[in-house]
């Protein structure tokens, strides 16, 4: 009935996926829109239209080249560069020249003409400055004036954002093994809406980054608050597919971004838009259980009884399973386990990050293991940021970006369990290194094609960077796995620190985050060959048989982990897979 009973094999009360876990987990995973919807909300929301210093005065005529026009607003079509300038006649004869970050008046002002030879006195762009606004009527950059020697703080809001949410996944994935899954989830998905409002009406700069790092921290903490609530009411058969569809949720978010802001180009009204998309969930969230695995681990038995009595009248099961034969399972379980070997108190040891190193093989299996999560997170994020840079529709764009994710989560599963964790990995990492190769190949103005192959690395990386989750809990024992998958998920949020930066290279070179993407890429492929296939393996409970993993497989894979059988080696399965943590 829950994925706590999974591990009793001698209660025989094991349901795959009915009526209440579905029901649980499509509310809980609904709101993951929302987290997809806040990560990617400033592709827009933070743009740069183009615009030129301001002027002191009326204008009477404006001319730009062979043009001319009696506003500026009539020019904006022609702009083809930053690096043009636009010349204006005020209604007191004086003619200026304006550029993106200042102004020259010039001293000679008799006839009207593009080209002008003589003395011209420079200013500061103290009156501010003109902004096209035929895409877009307001961002956050024409708000506050975020261009030229502020443009840096423009750069700074997506990766101030990313920060946020590395921070709020420690924190609220801590929180909830105190408090509860059911706690986390109320006041995060209350804080996404409360915070998404607050954006909008934040009346300077560092008001509006100060309220979106709180709105990433609360969005990361519900993401991974949210992945182990599901899985803790999944059951074991369907729990890949159901961790990897977390992620489709996560895509369909990047899709409703594309969608509102095709549909409003103001960025307050944007940022509301995109926060009441879930309000759905927020008003019936409180409805949603604790999980029974949880309670059960409190010591609340009786609140772990209700909760389970309600899963059976809605999975109409007329013999609910009852929390004192778990309990009694439990006990025979631990029983066993301190008849076996006495390695097992090395279970019990306080291990750090410096076991993951604690020999050479696992050491240059973490290293390469890190570099996939980076590699993953970094590529994500660099095809999604940069599709709104691609040419053609800007929206269009991204919602393809998005929508290329669905297929290929399955492609991931079906893959993962048919040919193996590392046989599925390698050639996607190796081929996502490839496209951006070729991309690089592709004539600019091959919109459509420079499209089409910037959704097929996405694809590609996709699929390494959901399966890279699962994999790493499979290739550590279990007296560090949860230090392994959390210090993964580490360098992922790393990466996605660093993957905005990234993005900004295109000024420097217009490939330059495709070859550094390609380069990480073709690495993490290339080194992955050197990491064990864990496919229809037993998962390992220490650092030797971890070791061992890989160099003789058939010995290995013989080899039951000691002091446990039956229904506790099901159960370190089932702790192995829930920790996991999906924040993008």
């Amino acid at each position: 009935i829950f994925s706590g009973i999974e591990g009793f094999s001698s209660v025989k009360c094991f349901l795959s996926l009915y009526r209440f876990q579905a029901c649980v987990y499509f509310a809980s995973v609904f709101q993951a829109m929302s987290c997809g919807i806040h990560y990617l909300a400033s592709v827009f929301m933070a743009v740069t239209p183009n615009f030129v210093c301001g002027f002191p005065g009326n204008v009477s005529n404006v001319l730009f080249h062979n043009s001319s026009a009696s506003s500026i607003e009539d020019i904006w079509t022609l702009w083809t560069s930053t690096e043009n300038y636009i010349v204006v006649q005020l209604e007191n004869g004086e003619i200026w020249e304006l550029d993106q970050c200042s102004r020259s008046k010039r001293e000679v002002s008799l006839d009207l003409a593009y080209e002008y030879k003589g003395n011209k006195s420079v200013f500061p762009c103290s009156d501010g400055f003109l902004y096209d606004d035929t895409k877009w009527k307001s961002t956050v950059v024409t708000q506050w004036d975020l261009v030229c020697d502020r443009e840096w703080l423009a750069k700074l809001i997506q990766p101030m954002f990313m920060l946020g949410v590395l921070i709020g996944a420690v924190i609220f994935g801590d929180i909830a093994d105190r408090l509860g899954r059911q706690r986390v989830i109320w006041f995060t998905s209350a804080g996404q809406f409360v915070f998404g409002i607050a954006v909008a009406f934040t009346f300077d700069y560092y008001s509006f980054v100060i309220v979106r790092f709180l709105l990433a921290m609360v969005s990361s903490g519900y993401l991974v608050v949210a992945f182990v609530y599901v899985t803790e009411f999944v059951g074991i058969k369907a729990r890949t597919w159901a961790s990897m569809h977390v992620h489709a949720f996560f895509a369909m978010g990047i899709m409703v971004v594309a969608l509102v802001g095709f549909l409003v180009r103001t960025w307050w009204v944007y940022q509301i838009f995109l926060s009441i998309a879930t309000l759905p969930f927020v008003l019936c969230c409180w409805m949603l259980p604790e999980t029974p695995f949880w309670l059960l681990s409190e010591e609340r038995y009786e609140d772990a009884q209700k909760v389970i009595d309600t899963m059976a009248r809605w999975n109409k099961v007329s013999t609910p399973c009852q929390v004192s034969e778990l309990c009694s399972v439990q006990q025979d379980d631990l029983a066993s386990g301190r008849t076996g070997d006495d390695d097992d108190t090395s279970s019990t040891k306080k291990h750090n990050i410096l076991d993951l190193f604690c020999n050479w093989q696992i050491a240059r299996r973490t290293i390469t293991v890190w570099l996939i999560w980076f590699t993953g997170s970094l590529g994500y994020y660099v095809f999604s940021l940069s599709s709104v840079s691609l040419g053609g529709n800007e929206y269009l764009n991204l919602f393809l970006i998005g929508a290329v994710e669905l297929p290929c989560y399955i492609i991931a599963c079906v893959a993962m369990d048919r040919l193996g964790r590392r046989n599925t990995l390698i050639p996607f990492l190796i081929l996502s290194a490839l496209i951006c190769v070729l991309i690089m190949f592709i004539p600019q103005d091959f919109n459509i094609l420079i499209i089409l192959a910037n959704m097929a690395g996405k694809f590609s990386i996709g699929v390494a960077f959901g399966l890279i989750y699962l994999y790493t809990a499979e290739l550590y024992p279990t007296i560090v796995r949860s230090l392994a998958v959390g210090s993964g998920s580490m360098m992922c949020r790393v990466g996605s620190v660093v993957a905005p930066f990234c993005v900004y290279l295109r000024s420097v070179w217009i490939f330059m985050p495709l070859l550094l993407v390609g380069i990480m890429a073709l690495l993490s492929g290339i080194l992955t060959i050197m990491l064990p296939e864990t496919l229809g393996k037993p998962l390992t409970n220490t650092l030797v048989e971890a070791t061992e993993m890989g160099r003789n497989k058939k010995s290995w894979s013989e080899k039951t982990p000691p002091a446990y059988s039956g229904a506790a080696l099901e159960k370190i399965e089932m702790f192995g897979q829930e920790r996991v943590s999906t924040d993008k």
